[in-house]
C-alpha cells in the first residue's frame, strides 16, 4: 500500500529539506510553493493539513522543490512576492523586491505627509518590477508618478503589476537610460521627489554573490560599476534640472557604502542635508538628500 502524503506532511518534509539545503526561510519557502501549486492563500494551508494530495499536485510540488533546492529564487518559481503589503509579480527580467527597500518607500511617504504634499510629482528611476511606484501610488492617491527603466522587459513587468493593481492610470511609464527616458515627457514640470533603487553592487563583487542572486537575477540591475556607485553619480549629476527646490532624493545603497555615498553627495552644490537612513536591521540602506532652494548656479 502506497504512502499517503497529506498537505501537512508535504509541508513539513519540504521545510526540513530546504533547511538542510540552506534555503532562506525554509518554512515560508515551503508554504509559498504549496500555496502556489494549490492556488490558495498561505493561511489556507493550515486549515487543510490532513487533506491527501493528489498525484498531479505532488508532481508539481516535486518539480518546484527540486529547483528551489538548487537555489532558484522562490519568488521566480511562484511568480510573485510581497512588498509593502502588495502582491508584486516578478520575472527574471527584474530584481526580486526586498523588504529593505521598504525603507525608501516609508521615507518618501513620511516626506509627503510632513510637507502636506497632496499631489506630489514623483520620479522613479530604475523602476524594475514597479514595486516602489506601486506602493507610493497606493498610499498617496494624489501622487503623479513617472517611472522609468532602461530595460523594456522590466517596463513590461511594471505595466503588468500596475494594471493588475488598478494603478496604471496613475503612473507614466518610460523606457530609457536614467534621465534620457524623460526626453519624450510632455509634462516638464519639476518633480518633488526622486526615488531610485539603482544597481549598486561593485562589478567585482557581483560574481561572489549568493547563487540565488548571481545565477538568476538580472546583472543589468545589479552591477553598479567599479565601486557600485556609478549610477548614483550619474543620477546626482543629471537630477538638478528635473527637481523643484526642496525636492527630496532617495537612493538605495549597499550596507557598506555609507561613507562613500555621503562623500559623493557632498560633491554636488545643488544638494544639501545628505544623510543615510537605516533599514529595520539597523544597516545603512538609503542615501537621502535635498535639492537646495537655489539649485545649481
Amino acid at each position: 500500500m502506497s504512502e499517503t502524503w497529506t498537505l501537512g506532511k508535504v509541508l513539513d518534509w519540504t521545510a526540513n529539506h530546504f533547511a538542510r539545503r540552506g534555503i532562506d526561510a525554509p518554512r515560508l519557502s515551503a508554504e509559498m510553493i504549496l500555496a502556489h501549486v494549490l492556488g490558495v492563500p498561505r493561511i489556507r494551508l493550515y486549515t487543510d493539513l490532513r487533506r491527501p494530495m493528489i498525484e498531479s499536485e505532488l508532481t508539481n510540488v516535486r518539480s518546484l522543490v527540486k529547483r528551489a533546492a538548487d537555489h532558484e529564487p522562490i519568488a521566480y518559481l511562484v511568480g510573485s512576492t510581497s512588498f509593502y503589503g502588495i502582491d508584486i509579480r516578478v520575472t527574471r527580467d527584474v530584481l526580486i523586491p526586498r523588504s529593505d527597500t521598504e525603507t525608501l518607500v516609508e521615507a518618501a511617504l513620511t516626506h509627503i505627509r510632513l510637507n502636506n504634499l497632496t499631489s506630489p510629482r514623483v520620479l522613479e528611476l530604475c523602476t524594475g518590477s514597479g514595486c516602489i511606484s506601486a506602493a507610493i501610488a497606493k498610499q498617496c492617491k494624489g501622487a503623479e508618478i513617472v517611472a522609468t527603466d532602461i530595460s523594456l522587459p522590466a517596463i513590461d513587468v511594471t505595466r503588468d503589476n500596475l494594471t493588475r493593481l488598478g494603478l496604471i492610470d496613475r503612473v507614466t511609464l518610460l523606457t530609457g537610460d536614467l534621465f534620457e527616458a524623460l526626453d519624450s515627457l510632455v509634462d516638464r514640470r519639476p518633480f518633488d521627489l526622486l526615488l531610485a533603487n539603482p544597481p549598486y553592487i561593485a562589478t567585482d563583487v557581483v560574481k561572489t554573490l549568493d547563487r540565488s542572486v548571481k545565477d538568476y537575477e538580472p546583472h543589468l540591475a545589479l552591477d553598479g560599476g567599479g565601486d557600485g556607485l556609478d549610477p548614483h553619480r550619474r543620477i546626482l549629476a543629471g537630477a538638478d534640472r528635473w527637481l523643484s527646490p526642496g525636492a527630496l532624493v532617495l537612493m538605495e545603497i549597499a550596507f557598506d557604502q555609507e561613507e562613500k555615498a555621503i562623500w559623493i553627495a557632498h560633491q554636488h552644490e545643488s544638494f544639501e542635508r545628505a544623510s543615510v537612513l537605516r533599514d529595520l536591521g539597523k544597516r545603512p540602506r538609503v542615501l537621502s538628500l535635498v535639492r537646495t532652494q537655489a539649485g545649481a548656479a
